[in-house]
């Protein structure tokens, strides 16, 4: 399988200004990921998808050249992850040049495990699965089963439909969420306009190393974390 490895960075954060090249302990943010997915056997190319001459400028220093400048169109607050990996697919298939997958690495989710993008692209292969991405447990308070909407009445529903509550934290099923960390999507579906398509795999990721990085606060956390040695050492730098 010939999987395209994509780090989407524009250069108009608001959350943190500049946030994609503010440095992160000892490296710009980018930085992180550049070294993840250099690091990743089962990536057959990476790229750094941008519109800021500045994010270009330090991706080539950390050895990850990228191919074009984002259209601005594709670089506004309301552009979505879809029509930028569909711009890169398209701009490589212009060029005769095909992939089968593509591995989206944003940023903002700066640590990931040794060998954690292989060991995601390795289960999406087996799966057979339109789509994958990295998760997390969701702690059991925030189970589906335990969530209740409001009805019209005023009355409070199960959110996933059910009668009864499931009395036993023992007895809910297991449940997750996104962690931002990877996403794995096959050409097709997202040259049909899905990232997901109907059958989503996913990998399981470390907790100890999540972060998703919109906020200051978020970046007071990534800072803590990048100052970890033990959370350091994890990683693939």
């Amino acid at each position: 399988m010939k999987v395209l490895g994509l780090i989407p960075a524009r250069g108009g954060s608001k959350g943190v200004p500049n946030k994609n090249i503010k440095l992160l302990g000892e490296k710009p943010l980018i930085a992180y990921s550049i070294a993840s997915a250099k690091a990743a056997a089962s990536l057959a190319q990476t790229i750094v998808s941008t519109d800021s001459e500045a994010i270009f400028s330090v991706a080539a220093q950390y050895g990850v050249q990228p191919p074009f400048l984002r259209p601005e169109a594709l670089a506004r607050d309301h552009s979505t992850s879809l029509e930028v990996v569909q711009h890169a697919l398209s701009f490589y298939e212009d060029q005769g040049v095909f992939f089968d997958a593509v591995c989206l690495l944003q940023p903002t989710s700066p640590f990931r495990e040794k060998g954690f993008i292989d060991r995601a692209i390795q289960v999406f292969a087996a799966s057979g699965a339109d789509s994958l991405v990295s998760v997390l447990p969701v702690p059991h308070e925030y189970n589906p089963h335990w969530v209740f909407e409001p009805g019209a009445d005023g009355f409070l529903t199960i959110a996933t439909g059910d009668e009864k509550i499931i009395p036993r934290r023992q007895a809910l099923p297991a449940a997750f969420h996104r962690d931002g960390s990877v996403y794995i999507s096959k050409a097709e579906v997202i040259k049909n306009g899905s990232l997901f398509g109907k059958r989503i795999a996913y990998c399981e990721n470390d907790p100890a190393l999540y972060v998703n990085i919109d906020t200051p606060k978020d970046w007071a956390t990534a800072e803590t974390m990048a100052c970890d040695h033990k959370i350091i050492a994890l990683l693939d730098l």
